[in-house]
């Protein structure tokens, strides 16, 4: 398998797969635990901090496309496609997951977009850009969607930034140590020149 930007069958099958698997792991994984730690919370009045702190792990599915399919929109298709997943199998949040999906994922692009190049190299530097801009996009979606305009300031700025540190070790730092991973396998299955 090679990674390529070009959109043939076997990228957009693979696309699929990611955003199959992803959505699984988000309503089968992810929300089940999320649901038992807000649950735990909920007498703190912290139940806002246990949804930005989860918010990374739902990011996962838009950096993963993009790696594997380094081409501009893999990431919100990618994203978009787990949410499908997840609101098909279930999810409590209904028909805003497949909203939140397109706005997760549209967020991620902004460390890569507008240059393919970006894609191709899938740096650090990329990542955890794309990993801010899918926190930020995505709290200006809740701010309006989930009533987080009913906060005082500094709720929200404490909200924004546990947001942000999700984001920047699941969606960021996480996908590109296991997308290092990748590389290394590719390495060794490339033949020596010479």
């Amino acid at each position: 398998m090679t990674r390529s930007s070009h959109w043939h069958i076997q990228q957009i099958i693979l696309i699929t797969l990611i955003g199959i698997v992803c959505g699984v792991i988000y309503q089968y994984g992810v929300n089940s635990l999320y649901n038992v730690v807000r649950v735990a919370v909920a007498p703190t009045g912290l139940s806002p901090y246990v949804d930005n702190f989860f918010a990374g792990l739902w990011f996962i599915a838009a950096p993963l496309s993009m790696y594997f399919v380094p081409a501009i929109g893999s990431g919100t298709i990618g994203e978009t496609l787990a949410a499908i997943v997840e609101m098909f199998l279930g999810s409590q949040w209904g028909a805003f997951t497949l909203a939140y999906g397109i706005v997760q994922g549209a967020g991620n692009e902004f460390g890569f977009f507008p240059k393919t190049k970006k894609y191709q190299a899938f740096s650090w530097n990329s990542v955890l850009l794309g990993a801010i801009g899918a926190a930020v996009v995505s709290f200006i979606w809740d701010y309006f969607a989930s009533g987080y305009n009913h906060f005082g300031l500094l709720i929200l700025l404490g909200l924004f930034i546990t947001r942000i540190i999700s984001a920047l070790l699941f969606d960021g730092v996480m996908v590109k140590l296991i997308t290092l991973q990748f590389d290394g396998l590719w390495r060794q299955e490339t033949p020596a020149k010479g």
